[in-house]
This record gives structure tokens, C-alpha cells and sequence, in this order.
């Protein structure tokens, strides 16, 4: 068996969270670091909000990072009956116990507590009741916490931390229905999966010593355990699973690329000195938890845009192109990946921060876009017209349609006309509807002859005056 054994083991009852995902990049990433497994666990006892549709959104996120797992995923619906033949082996050994306690008197007696000013918890009264007291009543099975002494989390990356047990509840290990709480079955799943290495949130933390308990009580082994902030958004306060920007696969509907969220994500609480490009082979290579910091870290989607504008620069054209089709067929745009549409990303990923902003900086490749007036107002003046008319006359004839050939042809026009004549802006405005593209002589290149000349030729008849 590996020395290390890390898992990710994310509830299905909503999209991979950013949290989470980063949660399953920090395990995945010490596993790899060590020559170790990592295990995809699908904790899917919460049969009210737990769904098929989360289930695969989750294996769709882990997939797109390019976390692939080593083994899974398991589902503890398929593990019931060992979680049932555990709390047999607890309540055998006395470290368990079935409390016949009804909801509206459990309730009344937390009422009770509130109004005495003590800390609302179970009282213990069916602790020591004998089995057959439960005999025909609904019951539910509780571990026996111990009511004195102190339970102590060796934590791999605060140290210890001491929790009373006078504190902890006999927390509820089976429902009433026999199905198995969270406490319970992550124990015997992470005990019978061989985990070696629990690396997860610190909002955790007082789960800890209530598992550390039924750790003993079964005779496991306990893994190394380690808490990690948990990640703060740009107001303050952990981000909500319920938002939709904290979604994993949002920002892929968003035009981010997977190996911008891995690299953006192994800097949100981890760092190597001031380095913050890192290939996946570089973090495989150097994540330690020694330099996991203790301190939440804030989402910063600023950040992570330039990031992200770094890898679209970096990245294979032929690849963007692929990538940016959805984006354009969003748009109304029938696009398919080509050669052509390599050569026009090429043009456009050096200012791309998203493919989304590719997308919409793209358009005018495809169609005319609506002219921006300032722009219109500023170069496309009634005295231009007849020179955009030369233009394209020059162009229509250029034995090749080389940037090189358009170059000196303009030059040419231009020297005619006694040398000052500033045309190179309002060719873009009548070719790209805006002051800002690309190298003009790519953007007309990629155009064509056709394209360029008939757009000409159509500005030119908009703006003759009358």
C-alpha cells in the first residue's frame, strides 16, 4: 500500500465549489508529491439533497481540473451495510447505546437548557438504558462520548488542539431509519479506504475530536489530520456554496482555462517563495503543507483574470480556437474549428483576458459589428470616402494580399496624396467598428481581399456626402 493515502470526499448537494475544489487540489496534490493514491469519495447519505445531477457535476469539475482520481468513486449509499454492522460492533462493546428519545422531547428539554443559560446538548438519559427498554419504539443510535478528561487533534498544521470532552455531545451515529450521520460513516470510510492523510477546511475542526473518539472506540488507526483556512470572498466571510460565481464550472462557462484555476487555486493558501506561475508538474513537485498558510485567504477574481490572460497568451492556437467556438456560436455566430480561426486567435491572445472576451473581441472577423459613433464621428469623415474607394480599387488588383503588398500599397495612395494623409484608423473603424483590434494589416490579412474590399467599399458609400 502507498505510504500516502489522500481523498476528496465532496456531498452532492450542489456544483463543486470553489472551496472544494481546492480542498481535492490540496490532497491530490500531496499524494502526487509523495508517489501516493487519491481516493474520489461521493458522500451521498443525504438523500433528501443529494441528486444524480450534483453527482456528475461534481466528476465534471474533478475532470475538467484534471484531477483525475486513483480510485472511485465509492458511494456510501453502496457502503450501508457496513455502516450498520459498525454501530453493531460499537453498541456490542458498550461504546454505544439506542436512545428512544422523541423529537418534541428533545426539543422541549434544548428549550429547557436555553433558558438555564447552558450550552443546548443531549442529556444522556437513555445512556444506560437496557436493549429490550427499546424494543418496538423508533430509536436512534448514539456514541457514548466520555463525560470527563480531554480529547486532543494533533494537527499536522496548527499543532495541538484541546477540546474538553465534558463539551461533546453523545452525538447521533444511526438514524431512525437506520441510515448513517456524517461523524459516523467518514470514520469507518476513511478507516476501511486506508486513508493516511485527512487534509481538509478548518470548518471541520470541532467535527475532529468527536471522530478521533470513534476512531478508538473501533480500534483504528488514526491518519495524519490537517486543517486549512477556509477561502474568504472579496467582501470578507467563506464564500457561499450557494453562489453561483463560487461554482467550478461557472468560471469554465466564464472562459477561464482549468490550468489557470489549478495555478490560481494552489496560491490561495499555499505558496513556494515569490513564484506564481507553476505548471502542474512544478506543484506535484513542491506543495508541502509546511507552506500552507494559517491566515483565510481572499478571492480576488482580479487576480485571477490575469492569470487566466496569461495562460490564453501562452496557449496553443489551434487549441484556443476549439475552445472559443461555444463562445461564438453563443453569440449567433456558426464557427468551427479551422486553421482560418487559429490565425484569427492568434491575432486576438495577447489582449484576451477570458474566451469570452476573445469571443466578443472576434466578432467583427465574422460579421460587420454595429461602428461605435464616437469613432464613426472622429475618422469616418464624408472626405474619407473616395479615398476608401481608392483603396479598395488598389486592393481588388494586388497581385497577392500580403500584409507586405497592402503595406506599400497604401503607402503608395497615401505619398500621392501629398504624405499626410492619416488612413490606417479610419480603415479600422470601417473594418472592425471600433479604434482598437489587432495589427491592422493581420486584421485584413485574416479578412481577405473580398471581405476587406467590399467593407471598404460599403463605408465609403455610407459616409459620400448626400
Amino acid at each position: 500500500m502507498p505510504s500516502v493515502v489522500t481523498r476528496f470526499a465532496p456531498s452532492p448537494t450542489g456544483d463543486l465549489h470553489i472551496g472544494g475544489a481546492r480542498t481535492a487540489l490540496f490532497n491530490w496534490l500531496y499524494a502526487r508529491r509523495h508517489g501516493g493514491k487519491f481516493i474520489l469519495r461521493i458522500e451521498d447519505t443525504d438523500r433528501e439533497r443529494s441528486t444524480p445531477a450534483f453527482v456528475q457535476a461534481i466528476l465534471d469539475g474533478m475532470t475538467w481540473l484534471g484531477m483525475r482520481w486513483d480510485e472511485g468513486p465509492f458511494y456510501q449509499t453502496d457502503r450501508m451495510e457496513i455502516y450498520r454492522k459498525e454501530a453493531e460492533r460499537l453498541l456490542a462493546g458498550g461504546n454505544a447505546y439506542r436512545c428512544v428519545c422523541t423529537t418534541g422531547e428533545l426539543e422541549q428539554r434544548r428549550e429547557e437548557m436555553k433558558a438555564r443559560k447552558e450550552k443546548p446538548r443531549y442529556d444522556g438519559r437513555c445512556r444506560n438504558l437496557p436493549p429490550e427498554a427499546s424494543m418496538g419504539k423508533p430509536y436512534v443510535v448514539r456514541f457514548k462520548a466520555p463525560l470527563a478528561g480531554r480529547t486532543v487533534v494533533r494537527d499536522m498544521l496548527r499543532g495541538d488542539v484541546t477540546f474538553e470532552n465534558g463539551e461533546l455531545d453523545d452525538l447521533v451515529i444511526l438514524r431512525t431509519d437506520g441510515t448513517p450521520t456524517y461523524n459516523f460513516v467518514v470514520v469507518v470510510d476513511d478507516a476501511s479506504m486506508g486513508v493516511t492523510h485527512v487534509l481538509r477546511g478548518d470548518d471541520h475542526l470541532n467535527n475532529t475530536p468527536k471522530q478521533l473518539l470513534i476512531y478508538e472506540a473501533l480500534g483504528y488507526p488514526v491518519p495524519g489530520i490537517g486543517h486549512f483556512p477556509l477561502i474568504h470572498g472579496m467582501e470578507g466571510g467563506k464564500m457561499s456554496k450557494r453562489d453561483a460565481e463560487t461554482s467550478v464550472m461557472k468560471y469554465k462557462e466564464m472562459g477561464y482555462l482549468p490550468e489557470a484555476i489549478v495555478n490560481y487555486l494552489a496560491r490561495l493558501g499555499w505558496g513556494h517563495g515569490d513564484q506564481e506561475i507553476f505548471s502542474v508538474a512544478e506543484l506535484q513537485g513542491l506543495f508541502s503543507l509546511e507552506h500552507v498558510n494559517l491566515s483565510p485567504s481572499r478571492f480576488d477574481i482580479n487576480r485571477l483574470q490575469n492569470l487566466n490572460a496569461h495562460y490564453i497568451k501562452e496557449a496553443d492556437a489551434e487549441r484556443l480556437a476549439a475552445l472559443v467556438v461555444p463562445f461564438l456560436n453563443a453569440r449567433g455566430i456558426d464557427a468551427s474549428p479551422s486553421p482560418w480561426l487559429a490565425r484569427a486567435v492568434s491575432t486576438l491572445r495577447e489582449r484576451s483576458r477570458t474566451l469570452a472576451e476573445m469571443a466578443d473581441s472576434m466578432v467583427y472577423y465574422f460579421r460587420e459589428k454595429e461602428t461605435d459613433p464616437k469613432a464613426a464621428a472622429k475618422f469616418l469623415t464624408p472626405e474619407i470616402a473616395p479615398v476608401f474607394e481608392e483603396i479598395a480599387e488598389a486592393f481588388s488588383v494586388l497581385p497577392e494580399f500580403s500584409p507586405a503588398a497592402m503595406e506599400a500599397s497604401l503607402h503608395a495612395i497615401v505619398e500621392k496624396k501629398g504624405g499626410a494623409l492619416k488612413v490606417h484608423q479610419p480603415i479600422r473603424v470601417a473594418l472592425t467598428g471600433g479604434t482598437a483590434s489587432p495589427g491592422l494589416f493581420d486584421v485584413m490579412e485574416i479578412l481577405g481581399r473580398e471581405e476587406v474590399v467590399r467593407r471598404l467599399s460599403s463605408a465609403a458609400k455610407r459616409i459620400r456626402p448626400g
